[in-house]
């Protein structure tokens, strides 16, 4: 009798694990949109108050996740976030991020993006954001940016790029991201090494752009110096 009463209490536990899975899957909400940040500043990401940050980014209306980013080489700050709603990215580009800007007294980028326009070709490059799986942590990333306008986003030449890419060494995953309002067509990409993600920004891409006949944007960041920090904030790249 013990025993099944012990075999009961298991599978009671079981189920409920189970339906716990299901409902955090059914709760779960695409996001409509990601948010690019970078601070002007320069200082090792061990003392930026990151915590501090976290609390009060995780109040913001919509918020879902942050990555943070700490630039190679120049240990600037950022961050590349997932917005439940294009309107609450607006809000907080516009609301909150200048006052986080100002508080450091430097200057600021912010870029917001239109989650779902890339959806199809975001997920044909295993985004963790659109369902995809990282084998392994990623040890850098690379955020790019085209001056084209394309739009509508599925009209681009993304199949190609997509085909290329997959062969470059070490590209684990590449969100693509499309401007909202400007079409300006970009990436987030996830690498294995920072080596990897540099020969990328410095060597593969600008032949991609060249090809586009245009300027473009890059820039590469540490993934390892803000691990804890980003799993604080539910990053997706981590497995």
């Amino acid at each position: 009798m013990q025993n099944a009463k012990s075999m009961l209490h298991k599978v009671g536990l079981y189920l409920v694990f189970v339906l716990a899975g299901f409902a955090s899957i059914a709760n779960a909400e695409q996001a409509k949109a990601f948010v690019y940040t970078e601070l002007q500043i320069s200082t090792p990401f061990s003392k930026v108050p990151w915590q501090d940050i976290n609390r009060k980014i995780k109040t913001q209306q919509g918020f879902q996740s942050k990555t943070w980013l700490s630039g190679a080489g120049n240990q600037s700050a950022g961050g590349f976030y997932a917005f439940a709603t294009v309107e609450d990215a607006q809000r907080f580009v516009t609301d909150y991020f200048p006052a986080e800007a100002r508080a450091f007294g430097v200057a600021q980028t912010t870029r917001v993006f239109d989650a779902l326009a890339a959806e199809k070709a975001s997920d044909e490059m295993n985004s963790p954001y659109f369902g995809g799986n990282l084998k392994q942590k990623p040890k850098a990333y690379v955020y790019t940016e085209v001056q084209l306008h394309v739009k509508p986003f599925v009209e681009g030449p993304w199949k190609a790029i997509n085909e290329s890419l997959q062969q470059q060494p070490g590209i684990l995953s590449k969100t693509w991201l499309s401007g909202l309002h400007t079409g300006t067509p970009g990436g987030f990409y996830a690498f294995d090494t920072l080596e990897n993600a540099q020969n990328f920004a410095l060597n593969y891409f600008p032949k991609e752009a060249k090809s586009l006949n245009a300027a473009f944007y890059t820039r590469v960041f540490d993934a390892t110096e803000t691990e804890q920090a980003s799993l604080d904030m539910n990053s997706p790249f981590y497995p």
